[in-house]
């Protein structure tokens, strides 16, 4: 018999392996803006949004130092960080100008927007919103089309004043 997971499922956290606790809380904290929850002594933190216990775990348990992973090798490919409006893209998009932090890409892929960058560590990122789904783009037979085109990063930005 087929499974199919209850349609109410969510992603409820991610756990990244980091190799210095202090640059990562740097990005995901001071710059993205995620709440610290709770501290494991030196080895660990936890942040959240809008006051989850954790949204995303950050720990050195196994890679204190270390660079980065290989990118050719399997692993995650992003965390896909969903904000949840466009105004709130833009916001995060201005504070990383302003931080002078590098994104990886910007595109609009019909159902969403979205920017990449890499977290200290080399861990893909994608900050993004959806648009609404009646906006979606589907097929004459109601088959959803996403697609990647380049993002108006200059009209996003407007949205943040």
């Amino acid at each position: 018999m087929r499974y199919t997971v209850p349609a109410q499922t969510r992603i409820g956290h991610v756990h990244l392996k980091v190799g210095d606790l202090d640059r990562s809380l740097a990005f995901y904290h001071e710059l993205l803006g995620f709440a610290i929850t709770q501290r494991y002594g030196t080895q660990a933190v936890f942040v959240s949004a809008g006051g989850y216990h954790h949204h995303i775990g950050l720990n050195t348990w196994h890679s204190k130092g270390a660079g980065p992973a290989p990118v050719n090798v399997p692993g995650l490919y992003h965390t896909a960080i969903l904000y949840p409006t466009r105004k709130d893209l833009a916001v995060i998009l201005k504070r990383l100008l302003e931080a002078k932090y590098p994104l990886a890409g910007a595109s609009d892929h019909g159902v969403s927007e979205a920017l990449y960058l890499d977290d200290p560590d080399g861990n893909g990122v994608e900050l993004y919103w959806d648009k609404p789904k009646e906006q979606w783009p589907v097929d004459a037979n109601g088959n959803l089309e996403m697609v990647t085109k380049r993002l108006d990063l200059e009209g996003l930005l407007r949205e943040a004043e």
